[in-house]
């Protein structure tokens, strides 16, 4: 057994080997139950999990290694913390009986704030997960935690597994929710209407309460919202209005959901990370963000890579970025069908970003020539260092049209076969060789008997 006291006068008992260190640090009410990964089901399962007091930039960490315990004992050890503020499960299975065993212990803490329910339903049927939520949902609510970090990414529970956090997620413990995490879940457009309302009902009944839903971070990549989720998800943000980074990748929007999301951004004028990367935006879409990025001043990173936005939108994204955005350091607009001039526009417009850091043209439509442009006004401009490679660029409209021009070059024009063409070897198999003269006749007309005696005069048998 190791006693170790705080100047605090705190203890903090806990089998330890007589090997690890510990270094003494002060004591804080910021504490954190890591565990990771384990196999919760009804029977006994192996286990690895450490318990981690931060206090600043220093901490106090004990890990035990993996030994067998039962969902109770896990719960028992999660009761055993004297102020619990994070709570981390990633990485494991969670059973329907373990979440309710878990649900039980987590009534008794109201201190809880940042709970770590990613990846946490791996192998599990998709029946399981709803209810699973459901317990660990009201058990947060019972015990009136305020909670400011909710992540439930990696956890593919589709629409049924976000109509079972709905309740939490418009319920007090998170009217002081500031980041929520909802990464790859297989939301759809449904399951993005579910969320949308429940933040919209957040927000009035926060404020109703005098304390407005501020949530800072929204992460939801990889969901296939497509333009009705992100239409629904638009109207929550333009209420809510603190929002400083949003991530919505790979969610199939067009432009018509992007001119959504760009205009209930205009209404979130801390953003300083914007990623919708691998959308839709095509020049509709890309000309409404280019247009809402006028009001977002605070922008560090843009990443609007792999999204058409062709030269129009790279265009309309240039001027907006030639006067302000001066916090900016990382641009990407790769992949989009940019060509050379426009790409070259985004390039001139930022001279004036001394925080840069990144920018990512690859893939686009540069050509070679386009691509020497780009390094060429980069480096004048002293920035040279901040380009990605152009690597995959898919060449520009000249180049293409030249490899047509040797193509029909090569093409043998009509009348001058005889010029053109050399005449070719004779096939190796005597048996396809054929020998005689061509009949090519004089004039329109041709005689059929006159045909007849030619074709007569032919030999198709071997030498």
């Amino acid at each position: 057994m190791g006693i170790y006291r705080t100047d605090k006068g705190k203890e903090i008992d806990e089998q330890i080997k007589t090997s690890w260190s510990m270094k003494p640090v002060p004591y804080s009410h910021n504490a954190t139950l890591h565990m990771t990964p384990v196999a919760l089901h009804r029977t006994t399962t192996a286990i690895s999990w450490e318990r981690h007091f931060a206090a600043r930039c220093r901490s106090l960490t004990f890990v035990f290694p993996s030994s067998s315990l039962s969902a109770v004992e896990i719960t028992e050890a999660i009761a055993e913390f004297s102020c619990l503020r994070a709570l981390r499960l990633e990485g494991n299975t969670v059973g329907v009986a373990a979440a309710k065993a878990i649900a039980e212990s987590l009534t008794k803490r109201p201190e809880l704030k940042r709970v770590y329910w990613n990846d946490i339903f791996t192998g599990r049927l998709r029946s399981e997960i709803p209810p699973a939520l459901k317990s660990l949902g009201e058990a947060v609510m019972l015990a009136g935690a305020e909670l400011t970090e909710l992540d439930l990414s990696d956890n593919a529970f589709g629409p049924d597994g976000i109509q079972s956090c709905k309740d939490l997620l418009r319920n007090k413990s998170c009217f002081t929710l500031e980041e929520l995490r909802l990464n790859n879940c297989g939301l759809g457009t449904e399951g993005g209407k579910i969320l949308a309302k429940a933040l919209k009902e957040c927000y009035e009944k926060s404020s109703a309460k005098g304390q407005p839903l501020a949530l800072k971070v929204f992460v939801a990549g990889r969901n296939r919202l497509e333009n009705d989720g992100a239409v629904a998800l638009a109207e929550a943000f333009r209420l809510i209005g603190t929002l400083e980074e949003v991530q919505m990748p790979q969610n199939g929007i067009t432009h018509q959901g992007i001119r959504a999301l760009a205009l209930s951004f205009t209404k979130n004028t801390n953003l300083r990370i914007l990623n919708l990367n691998d959308n839709t935006f095509t020049e509709p879409g890309a000309v409404s963000m280019a247009e809402a990025l006028k009001t977002l001043q605070k922008l560090e990173v843009v990443n609007f890579g792999d999204c058409l936005v062709r030269s129009t939108g790279a265009c309309a994204i240039a001027k907006s970025l030639q006067n302000g955005l001066n916090k900016l350091k990382e641009l990407n607009l790769s992949y989009g069908e940019i060509k050379k001039e426009a790409a070259n526009e985004v390039i001139k417009a930022l001279a004036s970003k001394e925080h840069l850091q990144k920018v990512d043209l690859n893939g686009n439509c540069l050509g070679q020539e386009g691509c020497v442009l780009v390094r060429d006004t980069l480096e004048s401009l002293q920035k040279g260092a901040v380009l990605c490679s152009l690597s995959d660029d898919e060449g520009s409209e000249i180049e293409e049209g030249n490899w047509d021009d040797e193509d029909s070059e090569n093409e043998e024009a009509p009348g001058d076969s005889g010029h053109q063409q050399q005449a070719e070897e004779p096939a190796d198999d005597p048996q396809l060789q054929v020998k005689g003269k061509a009949i090519i006749p004089s004039q329109v007309g041709v005689n059929p008997q006159d045909l007849a005696a030619e074709l007569g005069k032919l030999s198709f048998s071997p030498e």
